[in-house]
């Protein structure tokens, strides 16, 4: 009974820890995790801990309100790298297309692999990094447009990024996140892109930004993303919240092996904006004198 009991009590630890890794990675605060699922605060503190055996039921509502698929909270041998970019791939597949993927698995015909065309440079990183000062920086000197991602959303559906949430939900906005960047990626120019803090939630729309960009994660302390988000204005509830600093810790926890998988890091801690443009103009420098080898991942990854 011993045996059981631990291994049920390992169970309920693991789980929670999926779900507090998970609600971190999209950047949603207990808080707002609870106000979204309709489950409250103190239930989901316990479920965080391991000290509560949540019932299938409630488990989808909070898998649901963080727009995440209800087997990734399921602590069980962890899958593949690339397990959650293959997964979603193969829903969105053709019949042809899972035929051709077995092949290919099978160790057949391997034509189907394919190289997305280079379509510039991306930042990435955590909300209040600076990546949309740096990134605009950058493309006037190097002669690129710039794009911030999360404008481009508002522009295409006519809705604020806090009303298309609201409305739609986290799945919904990156289902919008996701089709904007293939709208942008059709034009086929190269851009400066400053993406969203949370797109390495979503494993095919960070796919595709890797895939298709040189992508260089622009780093900082916590202290300095919470200054730097609050001298914007910035009140949303990560903000706003009285426990944001560990909030934000955690977050960062999270998404650090996500944003480690750039091409480059840019550490921006203690620089001025002057200083940080020039070290993401040298970090970017071996793309701009050769797009072609563009592809292989990153010596920093």
């Amino acid at each position: 009974m011993t045996e059981a009991s631990d291994s049920e009590t390992g169970f309920l630890e693991a789980l929670g820890q999926r779900v507090r890794t998970m609600r971190a990675l999209r950047g949603m605060s207990r808080k707002v995790l609870a106000r979204v699922s309709g489950i409250s605060e103190r239930y989901i503190a316990q479920l965080e801990s391991g000290k509560g055996n949540v019932s299938i039921v409630l488990l989808r509502r909070v898998s649901g309100a963080m727009g995440a698929h209800l087997e990734d909270l399921i602590p069980e041998t962890e899958p593949a790298p690339d397990w959650a970019v293959i997964r979603d791939l193969l829903r969105k597949a053709t019949p042809a297309q899972i035929a051709q993927a077995k092949e290919v698995l099978a160790g057949g015909d391997q034509s189907g692999q394919r190289r997305m065309a280079f379509a510039g440079i991306a930042l990435i990183g955590l909300r209040g990094a600076g990546k949309s000062t740096l990134g605009r920086m950058l493309a006037k000197k190097i002669g690129w447009s710039f794009v911030e991602l999360n404008k481009e959303i508002e522009t295409q559906n006519g809705l604020s990024v806090a009303e298309i949430i609201a409305l739609y939900g986290q799945d919904g906005f990156r289902r919008m996140e996701q089709a904007a960047l293939t709208q942008l990626l059709a034009r086929k120019e190269p851009m400066v892109l400053a993406t969203g803090g949370g797109i390495v939630a979503e494993p095919l729309t960070f796919e595709l930004i890797l895939s298709s960009f040189y992508t260089v994660w622009i780093k900082a302390e916590p202290e300095e993303h919470m200054a730097r988000v609050r001298g914007q204005g910035d009140l949303r509830p990560m903000a706003d919240d009285r426990s944001a600093m560990t909030e934000l810790r955690n977050i960062l926890v999270s998404r650090e092996p996500l944003y480690a998988r750039a091409n480059a890091v840019v550490d921006t801690a203690g620089l001025t904006v002057d200083a940080a443009a020039s070290r993401l103009v040298d970090a970017v420098a071996p793309v701009l004198h050769d797009k072609h080898a563009f592809g292989l991942r990153s010596a920093a990854s």
